[in-house]
């Protein structure tokens, strides 16, 4: 008998008659694993995780696996269209690239001629690796408008580890840490940028110890040897309270200190602010907790922390990063093996070169909406979105008359979606690139077929930190679509910009190769490319801040006018901050746990993966439930000062009886109606994004934590 082999291509080409086998990259999410594409009678027939992969060792999620229903489903769109009725009217007219290309192009330099270049701001959201490309011709352009999810996600912890320690800190599993600890993320279900849950889980089988800090006992809370249930938004005061314990108890490592941290003396005074009375008051967590959890973190070595978005979607975002950054540093375990690396990318010409950030005019710059107000923000090129809304709605401090939103669908993924909706339908021009007429295409006028991973070529994970980069290799070409990447390289030659754009992207590709000496071609042929592994650089150059040193009180948020070291707020919405309104909305409504299948707003149409979870569901304690008269199964009504919706009731004892968790970003692309039951179960219709609850630095819009209430859903009565 012929042995077993993982994975035999061979063997499966024999027997199922593929035509050919392309390894390339996912990016059904954040992605980035290892895929092998099998081909059949010129189509995708199959995907399985590549074993080679150092991403994901020959793992995949279903989103991966489900990847070619996704690109051949029917609703898709596969040709340009522009719309001929009103808008959210459905009626739409198929036309050319050319068309389509050249009336967005009159759009924008008629807008620039008569508005200004930042009266058109261009929008992604995440999930394509686009917005290098986005940068680029947004700042050649001149506008310094591009809004992105970056305000609460991924970019704070860009932004704060960069002036804290000069370049965000990955876990290298790797390395074995002895201890983990997982920190607003669920790195099982979902892949927050540089991680999967594959090396985590194979840490903890090799024997680290495991910290979960989550309102709700997720599995992996379930696996933890310590399980810190904190109240909602309270995370400063718990990661100040395990601070305060590895200070007090100098369990920090004291050559570090000695040697290489800026701001000791008043952050030891800060700490002191926390003892672990009043954290527990803040937290809800019991300080016997706390301090155990603070024990095993400082002295299990090396020991990491697998951090998320969720801390970063709250009043709180920047705050919460810098302060898991001192549990790293302070602890010894930064650029330690097993512990959090300073990777170091291949030599090849990086995101923010690409984006052209050096392009864009100082007078231009100084006009991003928001810019005075959110200044740490502004300074990586980020905006929140609230500011678009009001530029579009109130026309202040000037008019946005243009949006071009790229793989993105704001009327379902940012707060206060009744206000996006408003400024939507009121915009003069919307341009959008997408797999399908999601709620938010519906209100564009021209709507762009984009392409999905599996069907271009592209430099994978050319953004991250962990130091790979990977080809993604085209498998087929499905009707009209083109990539992102393509579309853009297009239209920048549409408007001006011919000098900085290539003949094709792939002219592109090899741009950003260049400093490496090869080129595309070149490098579709490796399976990968890495950046040199070395630990401990800090004690041969120093950190790449002001003051070389590992910033715990931050120069340079002092001189931008912040308080150069972490606080925690209450969020805006709590039982202590507005204890009269806790009174009428007795709930903390958690929100935006993710669901496995589902990338945000997308994958809803795809069969296997709709399979998961047919209807959105709010968790609900057994004893709320018997409270409020709400039964498994049941619909639900869930009720912010700012709206209502309706989702399915699941009992749920692995929180607290005085919180709700609720699923965010549903839509129904079954309804065929344009609106797609945008307003039914779209979380987002509850949450605010008023300024004052915003993160004060970055912008960060509050979504994660909010007050309401619950009842069953009366018969005759719908959100």
């Amino acid at each position: 008998m012929q042995a077993f082999k993982h994975s035999n291509v061979e063997r499966e080409m024999e027997v199922y008659g593929f035509e050919s086998v392309v390894k390339s990259h996912c990016r059904m999410c954040h992605g980035g694993c290892g895929v092998l594409v099998y081909v059949k009678d010129g189509k995708v027939a199959k995907i399985a995780g590549d074993p080679e992969c150092p991403i994901n060792h020959g793992t995949l999620c279903s989103k991966g696996l489900a990847s070619a229903q996704l690109a051949y489903h029917p609703d898709r769109l596969t040709y340009p269209v522009k719309r001929i009725g009103p808008k959210g009217s459905g009626r739409w007219e198929r036309i050319s690239w050319d068309e389509a290309l050249d009336a967005i192009a009159e759009k924008i330099l008629d807008y620039k001629d008569k508005y200004g270049a930042e009266s058109i701001v261009f929008g992604y959201g995440t999930g394509r690796e686009n917005e290098a490309a986005i940068y680029r011709i947004t700042n050649l352009l001149g506008s310094p408008n591009v809004l992105t999810a970056g305000h609460f996600c991924y970019g704070p912890r860009i932004s704060t580890s960069i002036i804290t320690m000069g370049t965000n800190p990955i876990i290298e599993y790797e390395g074995f840490p002895q201890c983990i600890m997982m920190w607003g993320n669920n790195v099982t279900i979902s892949n927050p940028d540089c991680y999967k849950g594959e090396p985590f889980s194979v840490a903890l089988d090799a024997g680290a110890k495991l910290i979960v800090v989550d309102p709700r006992l997720t599995k992996p809370a379930a696996r933890a040897d310590i399980w810190l249930q904190l109240r909602p938004g309270t995370d400063p005061a718990l990661a100040y309270g395990m601070l305060n314990v590895i200070v007090n108890e100098e369990l920090y490592d004291k050559t570090f200190v000695e040697n290489h941290v800026f701001g000791w003396e008043p952050f030891v005074k800060r700490v002191n602010e926390y003892p672990l009375d009043k954290v527990e008051e803040i937290t809800w967590v019991p300080k016997a907790k706390i301090r155990e959890a603070a024990r095993l973190f400082a002295t299990s070595k090396p020991a990491a922390i697998q951090w998320g978005v969720a801390i970063e979607q709250q009043i709180n975002c920047a705050d919460n990063d810098r302060l898991l950054m001192f549990l790293m540093g302070l602890t010894g375990n930064i650029d330690a093996e097993g512990g959090q690396v300073l990777y170091k990318t291949p030599p090849i010409v990086n995101v923010g070169q690409f984006g052209a950030h050096a392009m864009l005019p100082v007078e231009q710059a100084q006009k991003r909406l928001g810019g005075d107000q959110f200044r740490l923000a502004s300074r990586f090129a980020i905006i929140t979105p609230k500011v678009v809304w009001d530029a579009i709605l109130e026309e202040k401090p000037y008019p946005v008359k243009m949006l071009f939103f790229i793989s993105s669908n704001p009327v379902m993924t940012r707060a206060n979606a009744k206000e996006v909706y408003r400024a939507l339908e009121k915009v003069e021009f919307m341009a959008v690139s997408d797999f399908f007429l999601t709620p938010t295409a519906e209100l564009a006028d021209i709507v762009l077929p984009a392409a999905t991973w599996l069907e271009m070529d592209y430099i994978g994970d050319f953004w991250k930190r962990h130091g790979y980069i990977l080809p993604r290799r085209k498998v087929v070409q499905i009707g009209e679509c083109l990539s992102d990447h393509e579309m853009l390289n297009r239209l920048g030659k549409k408007i001006g910009q011919e000098q900085f754009w290539w003949d094709n992207f792939e002219g592109a590709l090899d741009f950003i190769l260049q400093p490496m000496g090869i080129t595309w071609k070149d490098f579709k042929q490796m399976d990968y490319l890495r950046g040199p592994v070395k630990h401990y650089k800090y004690k041969e150059s120093g950190f790449s801040t002001p003051t070389r040193k590992f910033e715990l009180y931050s120069t340079i948020l002092e001189k931008m006018g912040y308080d150069p070291l972490p606080q925690h707020r209450e969020v805006p919405e709590s039982p202590v901050s507005a204890p009269e309104l806790y009174k009428e909305y007795p709930y903390i409504l958690i929100t935006g746990a993710r669901q496995p299948g589902f990338f945000h707003s997308e994958n809803r149409q795809v069969p296997w993966l709709r399979g998961l979870h047919k209807d959105p569901i709010v968790q609900i304690h057994p004893d709320a439930a018997t409270k409020e008269d709400i039964k498994e199964g049941d619909w639900v009504i869930i009720e912010s000062p700012r709206g209502k919706v309706r989702q399915r009731a699941q009992l749920f004892a692995g929180m607290d009886p005085r919180i709700v968790a609720a699923q965010h970003a549903w839509w129904f692309p079954e309804n065929k109606d344009p609106g797609h039951g945008w307003d039914k179960s779209n979380i987002n219709i509850l949450t605010d994004n008023a300024y004052d609850g915003c993160d004060p630095a970055f912008g960060a819009t509050n979504i994660r934590t909010l007050l309401c209430k619950i009842y069953p859903e009366k018969k005759g009565e719908r959100s």
